[in-house]
């Protein structure tokens, strides 16, 4: 099938990229000249793994090209697929701009019948919208369908190709026939295509979101009543997993969850709720206890410090919002830092991907380290915030001759707390008793 993806953002690159290895022929659009340069002379613009091996196959085989010419990808393409940016306005609804701003075009490009697709997250009736600015001037029969994506940043590419379920939102039996047979090879194991109206489709990724980062919330929650308690969080997780009424994915405690999907979409959703009258009162608890969360380390390092962190020096490792991405939009990791840099100290920073993402947000700021051991020379303390892998089986040995002070604030519950113990550190982390509480500076 031909067909077009407007916007190369990380959506828009992936759905293009995995189009196009089920042999479809793609022409990805943008209007950042500077961004399709770079896509035409084969360098991948965001990182995601395994996507570069995908990108370049497809591209040396000529199924998948770059332009800024919009008129060329519509005339030429079947299905049209938005992958537009949508980000939050001032009260936290979704900007439809970029969309609808595309839309108008799209009307007089319309060579003959077409399939505009939404795989942005948007809004509850946007499919509506859509059509209508398109017909506004369209000469040609066209459908308006809703297809949003469930991608994992980290697990894109499986996520894509693999897909546990495929939404679409449609009410005409043509697009219905084109979007199934455009997502049967990616479904041959049996996974459901979850046909239903436009208006159920758009809501289906909110409430999914919403959900999800309700579970992380609710975890956050019961870690922090665990410190009060004394009990243990970990011991909870597992109790609570166990039961197959609620299973065991996201009841990991942490500081809390960012990136682009879960921060902006709890927002949309309760900004849609106002909009429509209704009071979505757990999402507003949700998004409360989060804001508090990304910060949760910072009372106890004042704690320790004694309430003078000016002068003090700290080492972070983590700065994206989660393992296996360079994204730190809403990282708890530039939360935390913020606060300690407005508090006077200073901060040494690691992160296997995202440093170049983190200095385009802070700058020179912080220091960044070439390795992890680097970022703890001279360190008051190593402060945790994104459990990459490779920070998981450290030299405990080696971090100690490293620190000023053998203390780690864990934000990712990383370790356990009876070998920190035994190798002579002090251990903060969410939800589990404090261990080893060496002198204090």
């Amino acid at each position: 099938m031909n067909i077009a993806v407007i916007g190369t953002g990380y959506v828009g690159l992936v759905s293009g990229t995995c189009f196009a290895e089920m042999g479809n022929r793609v022409i990805c659009v943008d209007i950042d000249e500077k961004k399709i340069a770079k896509l035409q002379a084969g360098e991948v613009t965001i990182y995601e793994p395994g996507l570069e091996p995908l990108f370049v196959r497809n591209m040396l085989q000529d199924r998948i090209r770059f332009t800024t010419n919009l008129r060329e990808a519509v005339e030429k393409s079947q299905i049209i697929f938005l992958a537009l940016p949508t980000p939050p306005d001032e009260d936290g609804s979704a900007d439809l701009s970029y969309v609808l701003g595309v839309a108008a075009q799209l009307g007089p490009m319309l060579n003959e019948y077409k399939v505009v697709v939404n795989k942005s997250t948007v809004p509850v009736g946007t499919a509506e919208k859509v059509r209508a600015v398109i017909a506004q001037e369209a000469k040609y029969p066209f459908d308006v369908v809703s297809n949003p994506e469930f991608l994992r940043e980290g697990i894109a590419i499986e996520d894509f190709l693999r897909p546990d379920r495929v939404v679409i939102g449609c009410s005409s039996d043509q697009a219905r026939q084109l979007m199934e047979q455009l997502y049967e090879p990616f479904v041959r194991q049996g996974n459901p295509v979850y046909m239903m109206d436009e208006r159920s489709a758009e809501i289906t990724k909110y409430a999914a979101n919403a959900y999800l980062a309700t579970r992380i919330t609710f975890m956050n929650e019961i870690a922090n009543l665990c410190e009060t308690l004394g009990a243990d969080v970990d011991m909870v997780r597992l109790g609570m997993g166990s039961d197959n009424r609620i299973g065991k994915r996201f009841l990991f405690p942490g500081i809390g969850y960012g990136g682009s999907c879960f921060p902006k979409d709890i927002s949309a959703l309760a900004q849609i709720a106002r909009q429509n009258h209704y009071n979505f009162q757990i999402l507003h608890s949700v998004l409360e206890v989060n804001h508090k969360q990304r910060i949760s380390l910072i009372p106890k390092i004042k704690a320790y410090f004694h309430n003078q962190l000016k002068g003090k020096h700290f080492a972070v490792w983590g700065l994206a919002f989660k393992p296996n991405t360079d994204d730190v939009r809403e990282a708890p990791a530039i939360y935390t830092i913020n606060h300690l840099l407005a508090e006077g100290a200073t901060v040494t920073a690691f992160d296997p991907e995202a440093m170049e993402t983190t200095r385009q947000v802070l700058g020179n700021q912080i220091t960044y380290a070439s390795n992890p051991y680097e970022a703890l020379k001279n360190a008051d303390a190593l402060i945790i915030a994104t459990e990459w892998q490779v920070f998981r089986t450290p030299d405990f040995e080696y971090m100690k001759e490293l620190l000023n002070n053998a203390v780690i604030f864990d934000g990712r519950n990383l370790y356990k707390p009876a070998i920190l113990q035994q190798e002579g550190f002090f251990y903060q982390s969410i939800g589990r008793k404090v261990v080893n509480n060496p002198e204090k500076p």
